[in-house]
């Protein structure tokens, strides 16, 4: 890669040459067949990831949007929407539905922690949610949601499932056709952005609804939206030589190609790599102290949220680990000082994951936080072998 230093924030992820290559591509016009073609092959790419008979839409715009267009196209003003929180991320969808004259409620988990399934299966039993939004991985947190466990109890009271993939999506399995227990137990809406283990650059806006959000949006007739009103885009995405406004051309080049890299990979492998890296550098970071803010059994393969031993000063440590190449970022709201986040996720190799492992080890010691490089280099090899395998 011809990236000058790693960037191991929980996104953007580092880009790979080929996708920079795209993006380097002559800029065409939006309605150029050549890129119409492209176009056209990355949205169909799209559905082939994500298992889905309804639509897809990529547009510009950022998780943010995504996050919205799953919202107002789904849920009306007046009626309930729940929001399962494992995080910042999670949290974010009351301020957005609240914009929309939503009713919403939260349940909100500890931070580390899972929101236990019982306390959803009360809250869904006083009836009349439209539907429920579940963080696949939360940036901030580092938390995985178990959807085996949650998918059955929100389509058994009748709510669609909207899950946000963010810091998930071509990591972890988001098959949309999967059945969860019964046929019409599935995933409604999934969202994301092309930034995190996508391995795009920021810019792009994914999002996809099945046939049950589809009628959602029909029912619900006029929406307060206009550019995230998805019956604005399905013409174009059924035909992208058609125009709405205008796409992000270059960043279309370089969506078409990581899609290519994702498939050609396959979700299995993907997802079984991805999981190696996650257990490969908490463990290995554990050697110095650092302890996961997640436990093992929750934890997100993409990223993760580390507390620093003690005496360890959150600016200087990472300051002094930006000056070697290595780039972590801070920890939000109540944890900003107390931890780092570091992503694992997308374009990442094993070679990345060492030489990170080998800095921060060199920093601490730089800081007066005395450790064994060589201890923690061998537990992440050791952890990192079963995905040779």
């Amino acid at each position: 890669m011809r990236n000058k230093e790693l960037l191991l924030v929980p996104g953007p992820t580092p880009v790979v040459d080929e996708i920079y290559d795209a993006l380097a591509s002559e800029t065409r016009g939006h309605t150029d067949p050549r890129f119409v073609s492209i176009y056209k092959n990355a949205i169909e790419q799209t559905k082939k990831l994500l298992q889905t008979d309804g639509e897809v839409f990529v547009i510009a715009g950022s998780g943010t949007l995504a996050m919205e267009m799953a919202i107002v196209n789904t849920v009306g003003k007046g009626e309930k929407l729940l929001v399962i929180s494992h995080g910042y991320f999670g949290d974010r969808f009351t301020p957005l539905a609240k914009a929309y004259g939503i009713h919403v409620e939260v349940l909100q988990a500890e931070w580390g922690k899972q929101v236990e399934v019982s306390a959803i299966e009360e809250k869904l039993a006083e009836g009349d949610f439209k539907a429920v939004t579940i963080t696949h991985a939360d940036t901030s947190t580092g938390v995985v949601s178990d959807l085996d466990a949650l998918v059955p109890v929100i389509k058994k009271a009748g709510a669609l499932v909207i899950l946000d993939g963010v810091v998930a999506t071509a990591a972890l399995d988001e098959n949309m056709s999967k059945e969860y227990g019964r046929p019409d137990y599935k995933l409604d809406v999934v969202l994301t952005g092309s930034q995190k283990a996508i391995g795009v650059p920021p810019g792009l806006a994914i999002i996809a609804f099945n046939q049950s959000a589809l009628k959602a949006r029909e029912a619900l007739g006029s929406i307060p939206a206009y550019y995230s009103d998805i019956k604005n885009w399905i013409p174009v995405m059924n035909d992208p030589g058609k125009y709405f406004a205008t796409p992000p051309v270059n960043l279309i080049y370089a969506y078409d190609v990581a899609m290519n890299i994702v498939l050609e990979e396959g979700m299995t492998k993907r997802e079984a790599r991805h999981v190696a890296y996650g257990c490969a550098i908490r463990a290995a970071l554990s050697t110095y102290g650092m302890v996961a803010l997640a436990e093992e059994a929750v934890a997100a393969p993409t990223l993760s949220c580390l507390l620093y031993p003690e005496g360890v000063e959150d600016a200087k440590f990472r300051a002094k680990l930006a000056e070697k190449g290595v780039i972590v970022a801070g920890a939000l709201a109540h944890l900003a000082g107390k931890a780092f986040r570091i992503g694992h996720m997308g374009n990442t190799t094993p070679a990345m994951l060492e030489e990170a492992v080998r800095l921060i080890g060199e920093t601490l010691n730089e800081v007066g936080c005395i450790v064994d490089i060589e201890q923690a280099t061998a537990c992440l090899q050791e952890k990192l072998a079963i995905v040779a395998k």
